[in-house]
């Protein structure tokens, strides 16, 4: 929809579209602006927190993917080192061992155990050894169904001798 539809909050077509999509089975719809998501992007962060302060209104991209992923039964789990944080997408209900082989399969092949934290637990308390001093870092074994928005460390031994 247009910039200037999307910040009064009204479109002609949205109703005829809402109740299209109730009569064939009621699936969210988000309406939003290309033209104002890209403006947001355009601007410094400080102007676009301002702009959105003004017209009281705020990006849809989070809830956008949020939504989809719900949609289609993906969730994320995170995984750091040093020098890089990675996000990995995996299906709701996966188990630790199929987690791990988002990563690479012999992480599945030779899953030991996965060390999980949550992001709230490590956003709230500050640092991964904060974490582990609450007692909220822990070892979880291959039935482990994994969670939204777990920071995980996977263990894993793939020995290289084959058959003789």
């Amino acid at each position: 929809m247009s910039e200037k539809d999307y910040l009064r909050k009204k479109n002609k077509f949205l109703p005829k579209i809402h109740a299209w999509v109730k009569d064939h089975g009621g699936e969210t719809i988000i309406p939003f602006s290309c033209a104002f998501e890209q403006k947001l992007v355009d601007m410094p962060e400080d102007e676009a927190a301002k702009y959105c302060a003004e017209n009281q209104t705020a990006s849809l991209i989070p809830k956008i993917i949020k939504t989809g992923f719900a949609a289609i039964h993906l969730i994320y789990f995170f995984t750091a080192g040093h020098d890089e944080v990675k996000c990995w997408q995996i299906r709701r209900q996966s188990k630790a061992p199929q987690a791990a082989g988002a990563i690479h399969t012999d992480f599945e092949r030779g899953f030991i155990c996965a060390e999980v934290m949550k992001f709230e637990d490590l956003k709230e308390l500050g640092s991964e050894s904060a974490v582990k001093a609450a007692g909220k870092y822990r070892q979880e074994g291959k039935t482990y169904v994994v969670q939204d928005g777990d920071i995980i460390f996977f263990k894993f031994n793939v020995s290289g001798g084959g058959k003789k």
